[in-house]
């Protein structure tokens, strides 16, 4: 049976439309945004903490507008620059680099095109600091972690961590225009809760950056070494996140519940530190509990601001 000239063209105008579709998911991926969300609440959360109370819809807008292109340019220049990597590892085998989708060309301008957008739109309606910390975040994920640590020292995490922990300041600098010491530490929490968080991915990972050549803590050094660090940083980060205690409304609300949530963290990575090193339960179990923490006390943050 023939098709008419009427199906044909519907047939075209439906394989386009789910091209097109598929395209747009394509660079939505580039942006990594689960994690350019959590990004985004922690620069909330140091809003309502530099505000105490809640910062004006033209700050919230214009602030995570420009940090979100940032942090999504960042990550698109690091899906470039890592797509030999992404290939051979079974967890990225699908980003758009390694499945044909995007091309590295079109990745690299999309990258660059968002990253200079953050800092034009934060530095013509926001401030120039607020504009500048956006853009020396974006300068230390997609140059210094991705392109000069990543691959060459099992310590990437650690000093590139850095990168994930610019949010809060950039939140701070839109409302007040400047930086203090409860926005550093909210970056040292942040940046200390990065090890064990990533580690704990890298752990039952293992054999995927083992695969790809890539020097995480467990290649590098094993799975006891990586565990043990990984309970010294849950320690560090229990005091970071005490530190901030004088700043808030709710001291002794915020003491409380900081309290918790930094003992139950530390204890979770005391109980990976006893499993076996072949064994990957408390693996996944940290990971998913690092991934609960910090949404969890950026918002006892705002709240305690607030009361």
């Amino acid at each position: 049976m023939s098709i008419s000239h009427a199906e044909q063209v519907g047939e075209l105008h439906k394989s386009s439309t789910l091209k097109v579709v598929e395209v747009a998911k394509a660079y939505l991926t580039l942006t990594k945004p689960r994690i350019a969300i959590l990004l985004l609440f922690t620069a909330f959360a140091a809003m309502i903490v530099a505000a105490q109370g809640i910062p004006t819809l033209r700050q919230m807008v214009l602030g995570l507008v420009g940090l979100g292109l940032s942090a999504g340019g960042a990550a698109a220049i690091n899906m470039w620059y890592d797509r030999d990597i992404d290939a051979v590892m079974t967890r990225t085998a699908k980003r758009p680099l390694p499945s044909g989708v995007v091309s590295p060309g079109q990745a690299l301008t999309f990258g660059l095109l968002l990253g200079v957008a953050s800092v034009v739109l934060l530095a013509t309606t926001v401030n120039w600091l607020a504009a500048i910390l956006s853009g020396a975040g974006y300068v230390y994920y997609a140059v210094i972690y991705t392109m000069l640590l990543k691959r060459r020292t099992p310590q990437n995490i650690v000093i590139g961590g850095g990168a994930g922990a610019f949010p809060p300041l950039v939140g701070w600098a839109v409302v007040t225009g400047h930086l203090s010491l409860m926005a550093v530490l909210m970056f040292v929490v942040i940046f200390l809760w990065t090890p064990s968080h990533f580690w704990g991915l890298a752990l039952y990972k293992n054999e995927d950056y083992t695969r790809a050549g890539v020097p995480m803590m467990p290649v590098a050094k094993g799975s006891r070494s990586t565990k043990r660090q990984m309970v010294a940083y849950a320690v560090l980060l229990l005091a970071a996140s005490l530190a901030l205690t004088p700043v808030m409304r709710a001291e002794i609300l915020y003491t409380v519940l900081a309290g918790i949530f930094g003992l139950g963290f530390l204890l979770v990575n005391i109980r990976l530190l006893s499993e076996p090193d072949d064994e990957h339960r408390w693996s996944k179990r940290t990971f998913f509990a690092s991934l609960l923490y910090l949404p969890a006390m950026f918002t006892v943050m705002a709240i305690c601001a607030l009361a």
